[in-house]
């Protein structure tokens, strides 16, 4: 098998086949690479500079600003967006799918209805919003999730393998009690409900670049085939093959971000695959916990896929 038909065989199956652990890592790419030729091109040079065995189409395209939300009730008015705000976006999936499909799995970030409303308004405001009245900004966030679901069918449409969803919102007290549970969290599934059974390879991703996480068993039913999650429970180091007990799916990342793989030096970056590798379970892809640094040498990240390329599966 080449490494697209294992990462498929692995999502299809939720084992680790093939002589190699397999690795990828993210990073955002400087402004003049976020559209266009420029940004294909990029994507192509970093994947063949890496060694990694997914390509994920990092997303670019924020929600504008909206001053017209100033409260709760607002929310009601949030607009949904068509294909053509989305086309610049598109163009580079369609770029990048056709020059790595045959390869790699291809997939794309998607951010959740939740993160958009937080590039919408600011974060300040948003938690303020959730804090006046949830079930008004539920109304927005559903309108979120139709401007979402135009985007998902332009990105199918163009072949990609799946989705890199991610959610946010119920790290430890970032909300109000209940509010990520009832308001928020249906919506995350709502997206879900988009692509889970129309794409082939999808990765939960539960991120905590802005704040950590208490437990991980809200999550637990969200779909996805691989599960990407930090190895950080409200301060407890836990291990790759514990977070793949917790989801019952195979699991990607092990390594830290902001760790080595952003400072080297290359010895580090070696020693820290390895201990990532042996903490995970059979089935895994070697990964960090979220995008790494946009600075981050990739000559490090190279040395970490080199590790995993050089290790059988367990």
């Amino acid at each position: 098998m080449n490494r697209r038909e294992t990462l498929l065989e692995l999502a299809r199956t939720g084992r680790l086949t093939g002589d190699r652990v397999p690795a990828a890592f993210f990073l955002h790419f400087p402004d003049e690479f976020h559209s266009g030729r420029a940004a294909v091109d990029k994507h192509v040079e970093y994947f063949r500079a890496t060694g990694n065995d997914i390509v994920k189409v990092q997303y670019e395209h924020t929600f504008p600003k909206r001053d017209d939300i100033a409260s709760a009730r607002d929310w009601a008015s949030m607009p949904v967006y068509d294909e053509a705000f989305y086309a610049d976006q598109l163009a580079v999936v369609e770029g990048v799918v056709n020059k790595l499909k045959a390869e790699a799995v291809v997939i794309v970030t998607l951010y959740s209805p939740f993160m958009f409303a937080e590039q919408t308004v600011g974060a300040d405001v948003l938690s303020r919003h959730l804090e006046d009245d949830p079930a008004a900004v539920a109304q927005g966030l559903e309108r979120i999730v139709e401007s979402m679901a135009i985007f998902i069918r332009g990105c199918i449409a163009r072949g990609v393998d799946g989705f890199y969803g991610s959610t946010q919102g119920g790290e430890k007290a970032r909300l109000p009690a209940g509010v990520f549970d009832d308001y928020v969290k249906p919506t995350d599934l709502m997206v879900w409900d988009l692509y889970k059974d129309t794409t082939e390879f999808n990765v939960l991703h539960v991120c905590d670049y802005v704040a950590p996480y208490e437990s991980f068993d809200r999550y637990r039913e969200y779909p996805g085939q691989i599960v990407s999650a930090p190895t950080d429970i409200d301060g407890r180091r836990v291990s790759g093959s514990e977070i793949a007990r917790i989801f019952d799916r195979p699991f990607f990342g092990g390594m830290e971000r902001l760790g080595v793989l952003s400072t080297g030096p290359v010895d580090a970056v070696h020693a820290e695959a390895r201990a990532a590798i042996e903490a995970g379970p059979s089935a895994m892809i070697l990964g960090a916990d979220c995008t790494l640094a946009a600075d981050t040498d990739w000559t490090n990240i190279a040395a970490a896929t080199g590790v995993a390329h050089s290790t059988h599966p367990a």
